[in-house]
């Protein structure tokens, strides 16, 4: 007979302790770079758990986009960022919101001569930024998939070119490949699923 393991999810859809690998895996399977592990006791388990899990698994990867499977619902202790552009380039501002009283966290804009792609980027990082000076762990929400790869590359990979006018457009984009550059976090950083749960509480609402 098999010995009986206990599993550690330190990132998953409902992190904890469980007492079986089905349990596990439905915590962990289609949740990008979930972190898990196995263990030979309970107690070993939860001192785990309660514990730094690079010391369990190793080194700790840089990637933290997550991805939800459908059916889960959102967590409402969470930040949803969003940007409007008004052109392409054009009038650009971008924010972030509590998920769960829909109170405005921040607000930068509208500055000229940007991109949504641009807007969603720097929604992103001045998520991160804000919430590991205030040592929150929260989960970010957004739907730009795009802007979520570039926070992962730690680069605005935009094509659109610099001039007088959006010059503080592109001083925010330095800013903020220099903080990820300089900086790690914990953050996940999640796509908001708009299909299966309405537009992201941090939408402006101009669609």
């Amino acid at each position: 007979m098999a010995k009986k393991k206990f599993y550690v999810v330190w990132q998953g859809v409902e992190p904890g302790v469980y007492s079986s690998w089905d349990e596990c895996k439905a915590q962990v399977s289609g949740f990008e770079n979930a972190r898990y592990k196995s263990f030979d006791t309970q107690e070993e388990a939860e001192n785990a758990f309660n514990d730094n899990p690079w010391k369990h698994i190793g080194k700790a990867k840089e990637k933290t986009i997550r991805v939800i499977p459908s059916d889960v619902k959102f967590l409402k202790e969470s930040l949803a960022v969003d940007a409007a552009c008004s052109g392409n380039p054009g009038l650009m501002e971008y924010r972030g919101v509590f998920v769960a009283d829909g109170v405005e966290i921040f607000h930068v804009g509208p500055l000229k001569d940007g991109t949504n792609n641009i807007g969603e980027f720097l929604a992103i990082v001045h998520a991160l930024a804000l919430l590991k000076q205030k040592n929150s762990h929260i989960p970010i929400y957004s739907d730009s998939v795009n802007a979520m790869k570039w926070v992962v590359r730690k680069k605005c990979n935009t094509k659109l070119e610099k001039t007088n006018d959006n010059k503080p457009v592109f001083d925010l984009i330095a800013r903020a490949e220099k903080w990820l550059q300089e900086n790690t976090y914990e953050n996940p950083v999640i796509k908001w699923e708009t299909n299966n749960w309405g537009e992201i509480p941090a939408d402006f609402g101009r669609k």
